[in-house]
């Protein structure tokens, strides 16, 4: 039976990181060629619309890729439960995306420098939400990824194709969320088509309660979520404010924090996948041998591209971005220990009884990024090269605390095995 469930946490595993990795691959692969006819300020007027609507894209998804994964596997076997957690989820992110479309447009016509982009705007969140409607939770907590992944995968890969023939001048800029929000559309169809056709899923009628106790259940992953993204999303803000979105800094800033926020998702998925399996299984011995695999060459990594950040990222993104090599070199430690603060979080701490800590530790990460932040304000030391070093002592907050509730709580593990398994990594 364990072989069993290794083999299905194998092959949902593989196609949970190609369908993870496969957006920020997408666009990774076009980032080159959007710097190149962009330019600093024009892809950085888009990087701050893809920041700025992030928060909306955590209001949306409110935690539930957490919470609701881990309730449909635990009742896989029970459909009409299924169904209504289903059912729940998705009418709880409509009312989420109304909500924050109101707030948008709101924010836009009050502020001026949003006005005069609004189509922007409201193209980049149009975009966020339609993804945010994919029910990844449901094929998470299901544990098959396949059909999901490659009918995304490859409606995905034509649309991007859509960059690379119309977008050829700066002032084409909104034709990345544009076609972003094609294919997004068409995946999320043909997504809910197989739900309804192949799994039998339906929308199902709600008791009274269900739909406020599936929010307020999913509560505490959404403040861990949003704890987590403040130092992406609100670094990229906070320069766009300070120096407005079309300057340079800005989009040296943003081509930087796009290439370790993809090197980081190549880590999500396994932990992702782990994390049902772990509630399921508490196979430590596992996770041992996976940090164990991954940690060497990742750190190998970071280093080599350490030395050769600055003609790295003019070789990569075009010769007006070899400084930002700068910036990413400092921000090289953040991808350095990703693999371990993914490890030590929810797969291994829910398991535990202690799910509470892996969102905690993010919160504790939020309120030293923001101290930070006020110290840099109050101070008038405020550049980017402070904010990148303010941000990787608040995401390694996140692993110490994480590491020191392992270590406190270690008698939960039930033989001095794994123990050892868990605390030697």
């Amino acid at each position: 039976m364990r072989d069993k469930n290794k083999q299905r946490l194998l092959h949902n595993t593989l196609f949970l990181y190609i369908l993870t990795f496969s957006g920020y691959f997408f666009s990774l692969v076009t980032v080159p060629y959007q710097t190149r006819i962009l330019g600093p300020e024009f892809y950085g007027k888009v990087g701050f619309a893809v920041a700025m609507m992030t928060y909306f894209r955590l209001i949306i998804d409110f935690g539930f890729i957490l919470s609701a994964t881990a309730d449909i596997s635990k009742n896989r076997e029970d459909k009409q439960e299924v169904a209504r957690i289903y059912t729940a989820v998705m009418y709880a992110k409509g009312l989420l995306t109304a909500v924050s479309l109101v707030v948008l447009l709101g924010i836009c016509y009050a502020v001026p420098m949003f006005r005069q982009d609004i189509f922007l705007y409201v193209l980049t969140f149009a975009s966020v939400a339609v993804s945010a409607f994919l029910p990844d939770f449901l094929y998470r907590g299901l544990e098959t990824m396949k059909r999901i992944t490659i009918r995304t995968v490859a409606i995905q890969a034509f649309f991007v194709c859509m960059i690379f023939l119309f977008l050829k001048n700066p002032q084409h800029y909104y034709f990345v969320p544009l076609f972003t929000l094609i294919g997004n559309a068409v995946a999320l169809f043909w997504v809910q088509m197989h739900v309804f056709r192949t799994l039998k899923i339906r929308f199902v009628p709600l008791e009274k309660g269900y739909l406020k106790h599936t929010i307020r259940k999913s509560s505490s992953f959404f403040f861990s979520r949003i704890a987590a993204t403040v130092y992406q999303a609100t670094n990229t803000f906070f320069l766009g404010l300070m120096y407005t979105p079309g300057n340079v800094k800005v989009g040296m800033y943003v081509a930087s924090d796009r290439l370790v926020g993809t090197a980081k998702t190549a880590f999500s998925p396994i932990a992702d996948s782990l994390y049902p399996y772990m509630v399921k299984n508490r196979d430590f011995k596992l996770l041992k041998k996976i940090m164990l695999v991954i940690m060497p060459p990742v750190i190998i990594g970071c280093i080599v591209l350490g030395i050769y950040a600055k003609p790295f990222m003019a070789l990569f993104l075009g010769s007006a971005f070899y400084e930002a090599g700068s910036i990413l070199r400092i921000l090289l430690p953040i991808i350095a220990i990703t693999p371990l603060v993914y490890m030590l979080g929810f797969p291994t701490l829910s398991p535990m009884g202690l799910a509470k800590h892996a969102n905690l530790s993010t919160i504790v990460s939020a309120v030293v990024q923001i101290i930070g932040l006020s110290v840099l304000f109050l101070t008038d030391i405020f550049t980017v090269h402070t904010l990148c070093y303010i941000t990787v002592i608040s995401q390694s907050t996140v692993l110490f605390y994480r590491f020191i509730i392992v270590w406190k709580n270690r008698h939960i593990f039930t033989t001095k095995e794994l123990v050892s398994d868990v605390l030697e990594t």
